[in-house]
C-alpha cells in the first residue's frame, strides 16, 4: 500500500477548466509566458516574401537541383508497410571497402591516392565503410594483393557486411575474377568506377556516346559468365537434344557478346566521327575569323566551372564533386579593349586516367590543343598540388597540347595555406592566384589573360571615312588601335589587325607625307 493520493479524473477536468484557450492559440501557458522573453530578440519570419533563390535560375543551378534529388540516401526499407509509401522509398548507399598497392612514393603519396579513391567512390554513390593499403614491389598477378591481404580482406567484408571492392588500380580480368571468387562480392577497379561516374554526370549526346565507347572498350577485355553458362558452346552433340537446327560447332555466349560490343563500338565511333565534323567546322569558323581561343584545363574539382562562371558569366554547373561537369563549355567575351575571344571549359583529369576515357575523349580534348592559351587550373588547398601538375601535364602531352602556352591559375586563395600558395608560385613563376568563390585575384588575372592573346601581326595606317563604320567596329573587335583621331575627312586610325582585316583596309591607307606635307 502507497502514501500516494487517491486520482480523481473529475478533479483534473475542474483543474484544467480555468485554462484559457488563447494561451493555447499562441503556443504558451500562463506559466510560460516568459518564453515570450527568451524569443523577443529573434528576427520575424515574413512567410510572404519571395524566395532569393527563384530568381532567374541559371541552367547549372537548375541542372545542380536536379541532380541533388536523384541523390542516394541511406535507409533503405525492403519491406513495404503500406502501399501508399511505395513512391517514399529511397535508395541504400552502395557499402564499399577500399584497396590499394604502395609500389612507390611516400606514405603520404598512398595515403592522398587512397583519400582520391575515396571521393571518387562518394561521388559515383557509396559509402565507405574501410580502407586498406599493402606495400609491395608490384601487385600480385593473381589477385592484386597478397594471400594473407585477400583473406584478411574477406575477413573485413563479412564484418562490416560491405557489398563491393573498389581497388586503386586497373585489374586484369583474372585479377578480378579471383578476387570475386575469394571474396565471394563484387570487386571493381579504378577504371570501373571512373566510367560509372562519367556515365551519371555526361548530359549531351556527344559525352554520353564518348563514355558509352569507353565502357564497351573496358568491357570487352572483360567478359565473364556465371556458373560458365557464357562459355558453354551450344552446337554438336553437345546440345543435349536440341535436334534439328541445334548441331554444328557452335559459339559460346561470350563470344557472341563480344562480337556484338564490337558492331557497337564500330557503330559509336562512326557517330562520333560525325560529330567531329560538326566540332570542327565550328571551331575552323573561329580560326577563320582569327578569333583567339582559351581553353581551360585542369585536374577535377581544381573549380574549372567556377573560375568560367567568374570570368563569363557563363551559368554552368557547380558542385564541389569529382567530375561534377563533363560536357565542354564555350563562350564568347571580351577584352578590355573590345577585342573578342573565346573561352572554354573542359572535362577534369586524374591520376591514372583511363586509356580508353583519353581516346573516347580524344575529339573533345582537340579544344585545348587547338587553343591560343591553357588555363591550367590547380586547387591550392588540395594535400598535393604538385601531383595535380603533373598529372594534368602527362594528359596534355598525350593530346599534343604541351608545347601550347600555359598560365598557372591556383584557385581556392581562400582556403588555402599562404606557405603553400608561395611554394607554388616559386614552383610556378608564371602563374597567377585567385579565389572563384570570392573574387579574389580575378582582374590580375584577366589583365594577364589579356596579355598573354596573340596579338594582329599586320600594323596599318588608315584614313576611314565616316560611312564605313563597320571598318571602325571590326577593329576595336579583332584588332588593336593604338590611336583614333576624328578629322574633317574621316576616322584617322593607326594600330594592328590581321591579315584578311588588313587587305579591306589597304584601300583606306594613309600615304606618306612628301617634305613633311600632310598625309594624303
Amino acid at each position: 500500500m502507497t502514501n500516494a493520493p487517491d486520482f480523481s479524473l473529475d478533479d483534473e477536468l475542474e483543474a484544467t477548466a480555468a485554462w484559457d484557450a488563447d494561451d493555447f492559440e499562441s503556443g504558451y501557458a500562463d506559466d510560460d509566458d516568459r518564453a515570450d522573453d527568451d524569443r523577443a530578440d529573434e528576427p520575424a519570419v515574413d512567410l510572404d516574401a519571395p524566395d532569393p533563390e527563384d530568381d532567374d535560375p541559371t541552367v547549372g543551378a537548375m541542372e545542380l537541383a536536379e541532380r541533388h534529388q536523384l541523390r542516394r540516401v541511406a535507409s533503405l526499407r525492403t519491406e513495404l508497410e503500406d502501399i501508399t509509401e511505395v513512391e517514399y522509398r529511397q535508395l541504400r548507399l552502395e557499402r564499399v571497402v577500399l584497396v590499394g598497392v604502395w609500389t612507390e612514393g611516400s606514405v603520404q603519396d598512398a595515403e592522398n591516392s587512397m583519400a582520391e579513391l575515396a571521393l571518387l567512390a562518394e561521388t559515383a554513390g557509396s559509402e565507405v565503410l574501410e580502407a586498406l593499403f599493402q606495400r609491395r614491389q608490384k601487385p600480385d598477378p593473381a589477385t592484386y594483393i597478397g594471400r594473407g591481404k585477400v583473406e584478411g580482406l574477406a575477413e573485413i567484408v563479412a564484418a562490416t557486411g560491405a557489398d563491393t571492392v573498389i581497388c586503386d588500380g586497373e585489374l586484369a580480368p583474372s585479377q578480378l575474377r579471383n578476387l570475386e571468387d575469394k571474396i565471394k562480392v563484387k570487386v571493381v577497379d579504378r577504371t570501373a568506377l571512373i566510367l560509372d561516374i562519367f556515365a551519371q554526370h555526361a548530359k549531351s549526346r556527344e559525352g554520353q556516346a564518348q563514355v558509352e565507347l569507353a565502357q564497351l572498350s573496358y568491357m570487352k577485355q572483360r567478359l565473364r559468365g556465371w556458373g560458365g553458362n557464357l562459355s558453354r558452346q551450344a552446337g554438336g552433340r553437345v546440345a543435349g537434344g536440341a535436334g534439328i537446327g541445334g548441331r554444328g560447332p557452335g559459339e559460346t555466349k561470350i563470344e557472341t557478346d563480344r562480337r556484338r560490343i564490337n558492331t557497337k563500338i564500330a557503330k559509336l565511333r562512326a557517330d562520333l566521327k560525325q560529330m567531329k565534323v560538326t566540332r570542327d567546322a565550328k571551331r575552323s569558323g573561329r580560326a577563320r575569323n582569327e578569333i583567339p581561343s582559351v581553353a581551360i584545363a585542369g585536374y577535377t574539382n581544381a573549380g574549372k566551372s567556377s573560375l568560367l562562371n567568374r570570368l563569363t558569366s557563363a551559368g554552368v554547373l557547380v558542385e564541389d564533386s569529382l567530375f561534377a561537369t563533363l560536357d565542354p563549355t564555350t563562350r564568347r567575351t571580351t577584352t578590355a579593349d573590345g577585342r573578342v575571344y573565346t573561352m572554354s571549359d573542359t572535362v577534369g583529369f586524374v591520376r591514372h586516367l583511363p586509356h580508353q576515357l583519353v581516346e573516347a575523349f580524344r575529339s573533345t580534348l582537340e579544344e585545348v590543343a587547338a587553343a591560343d592559351l591553357i588555363l591550367h587550373v590547380v586547387d591550392g588547398s588540395h594535400p598535393d598540388p604538385e601531383g595535380q601538375l603533373s598529372a594534368v601535364r602527362e594528359v596534355l602531352a598525350e593530346v599534343d597540347a604541351a608545347k601550347i602556352p600555359e598560365l598557372v591559375v591556383i584557385n581556392k586563395a581562400d582556403a588555402a595555406d599562404p606557405l603553400v600558395l608561395a611554394r607554388l608560385q616559386a614552383r610556378e613563376p608564371h602563374s597567377v592566384v585567385v579565389s572563384a568563390r570570392t573574387g579574389e585575384g580575378i582582374a590580375a588575372a584577366l589583365a594577364v589573360i589579356e596579355s598573354e592573346l596573340p596579338r594582329p601581326s599586320v600594323e596599318f595606317e588608315v584614313l576611314l571615312p565616316y560611312s564605313r563604320g563597320d571598318l571602325v567596329n571590326r577593329l576595336h573587335q579583332e584588332g588593336e588601335i593604338d590611336t583614333l583621331e576624328h578629322t574633317a575627312d574621316g576616322s584617322l586610325v593607326r594600330g594592328r589587325a590581321n591579315e584578311s582585316l588588313a587587305g579591306e583596309l589597304a584601300a583606306y591607307a594613309v600615304q606618306p607625307s612628301v617634305e613633311g606635307g600632310s598625309p594624303s
